[in-house]
């Protein structure tokens, strides 16, 4: 079996298949070119009758029969998801990925161990030799090293999948590799976040650099808005000024002391707020 089973089954995503046949365990679909699945009867439904066309996900069972559900996994063949470690087992462990079988990491797939609890980025992958889906950790060996059309100050969508003493690794556009450096964030973000970036460098290796925030005066503008937003929020005082701490500032505004000041400068020259020792206030 291979994970294109025939040309109108695919193992690991949504098929469209016809109901053909009604049996004690379930219902039997049908393809195209007459291959049948089962359909369990846990999720069978009064609305499926014979003739009926029902998207399924398709996957094997625990005795590696091929079967269908109704039921949609947290990512599907060649996707990545955050799964949960539910069991672990000296060949490998098992992740919930939403479907009865949970869905297995082999040893050999594994970067570090796994703890019962924790969450990791899986890609979900066919595996030739046993021709099952199966998970692996290695991400890396996934990545399109040849990035096309980025650029620096490009806009890409990210997701979120592992912190690292440099920053954040992300997967970018589906399919690159990228990393945010801890310097060059200042808002709270966490593993599973997908967000929208930018592009700093691309690198020679084919890794991207990357930044969440836009170059230019759309910056500044953000800025401000976020000191005003909280200041509107709280009554019109709020207990921070030039000299609070970097740390803090990043915290409460998600910005950086430097831009943090400069829209504090920006809304008094507007008139829009005052600064003293005691805090920041707003004005009428």
């Amino acid at each position: 079996m291979s994970k294109t089973i025939s040309p109108f089954l695919e193992l690991g995503k949504i098929n469209s298949l016809r109901v053909d046949r009604e049996t004690p365990h379930g219902l039997f679909l049908m393809a195209q070119d007459g291959n049948d699945i089962l359909l369990p009867q846990a999720y069978v439904t009064d609305e499926m009758v014979e003739n009926t066309l029902l998207d399924v996900f398709l996957y094997t069972d625990s005795e590696d029969r091929l079967i269908a559900t109704t039921l949609t996994p947290h990512a599907m063949l060649d996707a990545f998801a955050l799964l949960e470690v539910v069991d672990v087992a000296p060949f490998g462990v098992f992740m919930d990925w939403g479907l009865p079988k949970d869905l297995l990491v082999p040893k050999q797939l594994q970067k570090t161990p796994f703890v019962v609890g924790e969450k990791r980025f899986i890609k979900v992958v066919y595996d030739e030799r046993t021709h099952r889906l199966v998970g692996s950790e290695k991400l890396g060996d996934f990545f399109d090293k040849h990035p096309k059309g980025l650029s620096p100050h490009k806009e890409v969508d990210i997701l979120i999948i592992a912190k690292t003493p440099l920053g954040f690794k992300c997967i970018v556009n589906d399919k690159y590799e990228g990393l945010i450096y801890h310097n060059e964030i200042f808002e709270k973000i966490a593993l599973g976040d997908k967000k929208k970036a930018y592009v700093k460098t691309v690198r020679k290796d084919g890794n991207i650099d990357l930044t969440l925030r836009a170059a230019g005066k759309k910056q500044s503008a953000s800025s401000a808005d976020k000191v005003l937003e909280l200041l509107k929020a709280n009554n019109g005082i709020i207990p921070y000024n030039y000299k609070s701490d970097a740390e803090l500032i990043k915290d409460v505004f998600g910005l950086s002391k430097k831009e943090f000041k400069r829209s504090l400068t920006k809304l008094q020259d507007e008139g829009k707020l005052e600064v003293k020792d005691t805090g920041i206030y707003l004005k009428e």
